[in-house]
């Protein structure tokens, strides 16, 4: 069990915040959620070449007070601004920047923590 605090899902790769799993580590977690994904998402092929879903590694760090948190969740958020997919991070539907904003519906729940 963990809880979901921020999330971001680019094309290419997702940003999560997460709190500690209380069985297992970040590691399996993220294992865990490339193969459920994996399952419902068949891997293809593009002009003849094979491509992945999910990049080979993940980067984890450690989140330990509420300013960090907040540099964090700004920094998911405002990928897509960066990458040129939107104009403000409110226009990117995939994101948990709604919640934050308390401007309505997110597409996935968050459990946020102090």
């Amino acid at each position: 069990m963990l809880r979901l605090v921020g999330y971001v899902v680019m094309p290419e790769h997702v940003h999560l915040l997460i709190s500690e799993p209380i069985v297992g580590t970040p590691s399996t977690v993220m294992q865990m959620l490339k193969q459920r994904v994996s399952r419902l998402v068949r891997e293809g092929t593009v002009d003849g070449k094979e491509h992945s879903f999910w990049e080979t590694r993940f980067y984890d760090f450690n989140v330990r007070t509420k300013k960090k948190k907040i540099e964090k969740l700004g920094y998911m958020h405002m990928n897509p601004v960066k990458r040129e997919l939107v104009g403000r991070p409110d226009e990117w539907i995939w994101s948990s920047h709604s919640f934050y904003q308390e401007k309505g519906e997110i597409l996935i729940p968050i459990d946020p923590v102090d």
